[in-house]
């Protein structure tokens, strides 16, 4: 055992320093794995995703009555996505028709631009984990990975039928019933909001536009 700097032998000191060395390392804080980035980045994407708000235009109410009669209508109208969006943005879930029109602008893409494209896709909504995963069975899943390899304009056929059979069974019937809908479907009358926000009324003078409602 050393007793003592002047009686300490040269090895005795170089061990000394490489002890020093090793317990300085120790203390040092590690930069994160990647694997860990990754994920924080994922979820740092989703929070932005829900605090989007979508605006929802006042709509004539012959337009309106068509949404009611099947949801294709709905979802094929301009204004009727939008509502329909808004109504889905409160209910945390708007990945479903991002992604379904992710789909509908995809197979407008030119061929030499399809398979990044379809990659960006894949990788934001399809993929197990990704920042906006849309609620697919594994077999779906599967398929769609493996048309990546042959891409063309169907790639993601399967995948968008179950999104709009998904939405049009549980989400658009919920929307009919929503206050959103609801309002939308009344007579808009002077001086009065023409929708309320999630925490409160708040007047709106351009009554041209009409913010979400939160069922």
């Amino acid at each position: 055992m050393c007793k003592g700097l002047a009686a300490l032998p040269a090895t005795c000191l170089k061990s000394a320093k490489d002890i020093k060395h090793k317990i300085g390392f120790l203390l040092q804080k590690p930069d994160p794995p990647k694997e860990q980035k990754s994920l924080k980045e994922k979820e740092k994407e989703k929070e932005k995703e829900k605090a989007k708000v979508t605006v929802v235009n006042r709509v004539p109410l012959a337009e309106i009555e068509k949404w009611k009669t099947s949801f294709n209508n709905l979802i094929k109208n301009e204004d009727g996505r939008k509502a329909f969006t808004s109504f889905l943005q409160s209910e945390y879930s708007q990945e479903n028709i991002e992604f379904w029109e992710a789909c509908e602008d995809f197979k407008q893409t030119s061929v030499d631009k399809m398979n990044v494209k379809a990659r960006k896709i894949f990788e934001r909504y399809v993929e197990a984990d990704s920042p906006s995963e849309v609620n697919l069975d594994s077999a779906t899943r599967e398929l769609t990975r493996k048309n990546l390899e042959m891409c063309d304009a169907s790639c993601f056929e399967e995948a968008q039928s179950k999104i709009f059979t998904l939405m049009e069974k549980d989400s658009y019937r919920r929307f009919l019933k929503s206050k959103l809908f609801l309002e939308l479907s009344q007579p808009l009358l002077d001086n009065k909001p023409c929708s309320l926000e999630k925490k409160g009324k708040r007047h709106i003078s351009d009554r041209s536009q009409c913010l979400p409602s939160y069922a």
